[in-house]
C-alpha cells in the first residue's frame, strides 16, 4: 500500500480558521433556539474540529417561515430571471475567490483529498451555478395547438419553498447540484447538509450573501437527520424535498411527504452500480477504470463501480493488474499531492465498511487484496477486492460505500446482462468494449439511470442524472434538474372569429 502517516498529519496547507459555526437563517448567522450545539471531527485524526449549532425543528420553523415571506413576498421569484441569473454569476465568481479555503474545509470535515477539490470539485461547483444561472431567463412554457376555438399555453413557475437534504460524501457538489436550479427557477429554500460536514455549506451561504442572494432565499439549518431533517419532510409550508441518501431514510422521507401535505419529493438513494469489461477490452486501461471506480473518493460514491464482471478469456489478466494497481494506490493525508485516497468521512462509516469485508470473508468470498484499516490514528482502510462472489452475498447486494470491489467471470454477453440486473438499486452502469453493438445492446438492456462506455465518473452540468428501482427517481443537472423546481401551469381563454385554430 501507500504511505501512511501513523502519529501525526503534517500538513503543508494552511487548516483555515473555521468562521462560520452557526444557523444561518433570513441572512444572518444566528445560534439554534436551544443553544445545542454538536461536534464536527476531522477524519484524518478523530480531533475535534469545531462545535456547530445544532439545529431542531423550532429552527426549521423559523428557516421555512423565512423562505416562505421571500417566496411569497419577496422578490427573488419576481425578478426578470436574467437579473437572478447576474446574481448566480457573482456568487459563482465568489466561490472561485476562495476555492482554496472551501476546498480545505471539505477535506478537514470530509476526508476529501485537497488537490481534486481545488482543482476538480469548487471550480465544478462554481461551474455548475454558472450553467444554471445561463438557464435562468430561459424558463419557457409552450402554445399548445388545442382542437377547439380556444387559445392556450403552458407556464413554468417555481414550485415554491424547497428542502434540501444533502449527503456528506460530497459536501460542496451535491450541495450546488441542488440550490443552483432551484435558485435558477426563483424557489426560495432549506438547506439541511448532513450532520458530517455542516462546514462548506454555512461557508456558502455567507458567500450568497455577499454576492447579493435576498435574506430568506437561501437559509442553512444544521443538525442531525431525526431531527432537522425529519423536520424538513414533515413541513406543512414546504413544497418539494429533495434528498439525497440511503434508502432507508428515503422511505421515511416519502413516508413523510405523503403523511404532511404531499409535497414532491425527489430522492437519489445510492447503487451497486456493475461495470462489464468484455474480452476485446484493453486490459490495462480497463482494469484502472475498474479501480478507479471504486477507489476514488475512498469508495465513498453512490455510482461507484462496486461490482465488477469481466469476461472469461482476459479475467486472469485483469485480476492481475487490478491487484499491482490496487497495492500501489497511495492511501494518507489527504492534503499531501501524492496521496491518492484519504480517510472515510467518519469512524461509523469506517467502522461499517470493515464490518462488511468481515462478511466477505465469513460468507466465503475471496479477499485478492486489501481489507485492513491503516495507521494507528483517522478512519483510513486499505483498497479492498474480492473474488468469487455470489448475488446473494452481503457485499453484492449491499451498498458498502467504501474502497470495496466484489469481481466475478462471466461467459456470455447474456449472463452479463442478467447478473448487472441482479441488484435493487439502478444507479449507474460502466461497459468496456470496442464492439458498438456489444456497447448498444448492454446499454439499452441494463435497467439503470446512467450508463458509461469506455469512461466511468463522466458527469457533466448538461447531463442529468437519477436511478431506476430503489436508487430512486428524479434527476440532478441537466435542464432535468431544472424542471423539477418547476410547475407546469396550463392557460387556457377562449377565442372568438378566428380564421383558423
Amino acid at each position: 500500500m501507500g504511505s501512511h502517516c501513523d502519529d501525526s498529519i503534517v500538513s503543508s496547507v494552511k487548516i483555515p480558521t473555521i468562521k462560520f459555526t452557526k444557523l444561518f437563517i433570513n441572512g444572518e448567522f444566528v445560534d439554534s433556539i436551544s443553544g445545542k450545539t454538536f461536534e464536527t471531527i476531522d477524519p484524518r485524526t478523530g480531533d475535534l474540529i469545531a462545535r456547530i449549532a445544532e439545529g431542531d425543528k423550532e429552527d426549521i420553523d423559523l428557516a421555512v417561515k423565512a423562505a416562505r415571506g421571500a417566496f411569497d413576498h419577496g422578490s427573488w421569484p419576481r425578478l426578470p430571471g436574467s437579473e437572478r441569473a447576474r446574481i448566480m454569476m457573482k456568487f459563482a465568481d465568489l466561490i472561485d475567490q476562495n476555492v482554496e479555503e472551501l476546498a480545505a474545509l471539505d477535506t478537514i470535515d470530509a476526508g476529501k483529498l485537497f488537490s481534486m477539490g481545488k482543482a476538480v470539485d469548487i471550480p465544478q461547483v462554481a461551474a455548475t451555478l454558472r450553467y444554471y444561472a445561463g438557464a435562468a431567463d430561459k424558463i419557457h412554457g409552450d402554445v399548445l395547438k388545442m382542437s377547439r376555438e380556444f387559445h392556450a399555453y403552458t407556464l413554468r413557475e417555481p414550485i415554491g419553498v424547497v428542502g434540501h437534504i444533502i449527503p456528506w460524501n460530497y459536501p460542496s457538489t451535491m450541495l450546488l447540484m441542488k440550490i443552483s436550479p432551484a435558485l435558477a427557477a426563483g424557489c426560495t429554500m432549506v438547506v439541511k447538509p448532513a450532520e458530517q460536514t455542516p462546514l462548506s455549506a454555512l461557508y456558502y451561504a455567507h458567500l450568497a450573501k455577499l454576492a447579493g442572494i435576498p435574506n430568506g432565499v437561501l437559509n442553512v439549518v444544521t443538525g442531525f437527520g431525526p431531527t432537522a431533517g425529519a423536520a424538513v419532510s414533515t413541513h406543512m409550508d414546504i413544497d418539494a424535498v429533495s434528498f439525497t441518501g440511503s434508502p432507508e431514510v428515503g422511505r421515511k422521507v416519502m413516508k413523510a411527504a405523503a403523511e404532511s401535505n404531499l409535497k414532491v419529493v425527489s430522492l437519489e438513494l445510492g447503487g451497486k452500480s456493475p461495470l462489464i469489461i468484455f474480452d476485446d477490452a484493453d486490459v490495462d486501461a480497463a482494469a484502472q477504470l475498474a479501480l478507479t471506480g471504486i477507489v476514488y473518493n475512498k469508495g465513498e460514491i453512490c455510482v461507484a463501480s462496486s461490482r465488477v464482471y469481466v469476461q472469461e478469456g482476459i479475467y486472469d489478466e485483469v485480476v492481475k493488474k487490478l491487484v499491482e494497481k490496487a497495492k500501489a494506490w497511495v492511501v494518507g493525508d489527504p492534503f499531501d499531492p501524492e496521496v491518492q485516497q484519504g480517510p472515510q468521512v467518519d469512524k461509523k462509516q469506517f467502522e461499517r465498511i470493515l464490518t462488511y469485508i468481515e462478511h466477505g470473508k465469513r460468507e466465503g468470498a475471496t479477499l485478492l487484496t486489501g481489507g485492513k484499516p491503516l495507521g494507528r490514528k483517522g478512519y483510513y482502510i486499505e483498497p479492498t477486492i474480492f473474488t468469487d462472489f455470489k448475488e446473494e452475498m452481503l457485499i453484492a447486494k449491499d451498498e458498502i460505500f467504501g474502497p470495496v470491489m466484489a469481481l466475478a467471470k462471466f461467459k456470455t454477453i447474456e449472463e452479463a446482462i442478467a447478473r448487472a440486473n441482479n441488484s435493487r438499486y439502478g444507479l449507474a452502469a460502466g461497459i468496456v468494449t470496442k464492439d458498438l453493438n456489444v456497447a448498444n445492446t448492454v446499454s439499452r438492456s441494463i435497467r439503470a439511470g446512467t450508463i458509461w462506455i469506455n469512461c466511468y465518473f463522466a458527469f457533466d452540468n448538461d447531463c442529468p442524472v437519477g436511478g431506476y428501482k430503489m436508487s430512486g427517481f428524479g434527476s440532478d443537472l441537466g435542464l432535468e434538474g431544472l424542471y423539477k423546481y418547476l410547475h407546469v401551469k396550463s392557460v387556457v381563454t377562449p377565442i372568438y372569429n378566428t380564421p383558423w385554430l
